[in-house]
């Protein structure tokens, strides 16, 4: 269980340079087992990579679990435990996230932004990016939900919002000088920009946009506990999930297509082969379009499977767990460790390899019992689709249009959420200069 207080903390913190599973729980799994216990952050934890257990406990969530954060998260990201909230909050989403709203108007508006932005990196020298990226989806995001113009915005707020996610990993100490105290500080200014923007929306009810502001602040009407500042950190956390997730996927994507160059001409292949069958060369992308790139799913499954953005599922026992023999105390925590499914080598072999053509020979039930990159139960991350139909329009357009060259960095560190040590440097220029 480690030292006194911090437990085990410092060791899950330790830096991992590979796309392997995290040495802190390799270790540990050969040691003790599949399901092992430790402390971290002062709390008591059982973390497992049992396929078995960790099916149990998606389907005990609402019984004798519920969602758990580290302490770092739960005080700065809106937690919702009531059912009627959680499946509202779902449903919004997925209106202005989900399937039909990318088929209907998100997906020529991602291309548009795709398009500018990648107009605008090939006439700089370099990119960084992490950064660059990030600031892509920030904006695009903060415009869906509420008319976000970052051009005419006197402050760039995508590099608050990246020092707040930067702070969520760091030891919860609010001391002037810390990462954490600069991530609260941020924090702090972007949910006051947003504040102001729900206060002035609600203070002109005659004028509606559609987007998402205007769809929760009807909702008020009917829905009692949606408050102000319940929709300010609703539109908070919405903005977390498609941040950080997203653009660390990108990146990865970039850095593994860098270092395979005939998946890249697989890839462009399939995306010329798309634009040779268009009736109209310059129309915008179809649905019909993106349901048909099969590789380039296939290469996007590939880096979610290798990227785990994320190092687990997290869950808390309100209700004592029995299983294989064992007791799990009700108030204990529950890391599932859902890299150890997606790395294990039974099921994908030779694991560490990027090989998006083994997506090919994988069953339905193989991938649904062995892969959750957006979680699994009712905990189904209701921006999956919206993640994926980015990066294959990102995809689409960079491989058609477009050649990049890696300057510097790509370096893979975990710590244990995916980053890159230095960031990543690219050079992009037009393929018809």
């Amino acid at each position: 269980m480690g030292f006194p207080l911090i437990g085990e903390t410092i060791q899950l913190l330790i830096p991992s340079r590979s796309l392997d599973l995290h040495p802190f729980i390799k270790n540990r799994v050969q040691r003790y087992g599949p399901i092992f216990r430790t402390s971290v952050v002062g709390r008591p934890v059982v973390m497992s990579t049992d396929p078995k257990f960790n099916h149990y406990i998606i389907t005990e969530e609402g019984k004798s679990v519920e969602l758990w954060y580290l302490d770092t998260f739960s005080k700065m990201l809106p937690i919702y435990g009531v059912g009627s909230i959680q499946k509202y909050i779902r449903n919004i989403a997925l209106s202005h996230f989900g399937v039909e709203s990318i088929r209907e108007r998100l997906l020529p508006q991602v291309e548009q932004i795709v398009q500018k932005t990648l107009r605008s990196w090939s006439t700089q020298k370099s990119v960084e990016l992490k950064h660059a990226t990030s600031s892509m989806l920030f904006d695009f995001t903060l415009k869906q939900m509420f008319g976000y113009d970052s051009e005419n915005s006197p402050e760039k707020l995508s590099d608050k919002f990246a020092n707040f996610v930067h702070g969520l990993m760091s030891l919860p100490l609010n001391i002037p000088g810390t990462t954490y105290h600069k991530c609260l500080k941020d924090q702090k200014e972007v949910l006051s920009m947003m504040r102001g923007i729900v206060k002035e929306r609600l203070a002109s009810p005659d004028k509606r946009r559609g987007d998402f502001l205007d769809h929760a602040i009807q909702d008020m009407k009917t829905e009692n506990f949606l408050t102000e500042d319940f929709i300010v950190q609703l539109m908070f956390g919405i903005l977390f999930g498609t941040f950080e997730p997203i653009s660390a996927v990108l990146v990865l994507t970039l850095k593994l297509l860098s270092d395979h160059p005939l998946i890249v001409e697989e890839l462009t292949a399939e995306h010329e082969a798309i634009l040779r069958n268009r009736h109209n060369p310059d129309s915008s992308l179809s649905w019909d379009e993106y349901k048909s790139m099969t590789f380039t799913l296939n290469v996007i499954n590939e880096v979610l499977r290798l990227g785990n953005v994320a190092p687990g599922l997290l869950r808390r026992v309100t209700k004592d767990i029995k299983f294989n023999g064992y007791i799990v105390p009700a108030g204990w925590d529950i890391v599932l460790v859902t890299p150890a499914l997606q790395l294990n080598p039974e099921t994908f072999k030779d694991p560490i390899a990027f090989n998006p053509s083994r997506w090919k020979g994988l069953d339905s039930y193989t991938i649904s019992k062995n892969f959750m990159p957006f979680g699994g139960g009712i905990r189904q991350c209701a921006g999956a689709d919206y993640s994926r139909a980015f990066v294959a329009t990102f995809l689409h357009i960079l491989v058609s249009k477009y050649r990049w060259t890696k300057i510097k960095g790509g370096n893979i560190v975990r710590k244990p959420i995916l980053d890159f040590e230095g960031g990543l440097e690219i050079e992009v220029s037009e393929k018809n200069k």
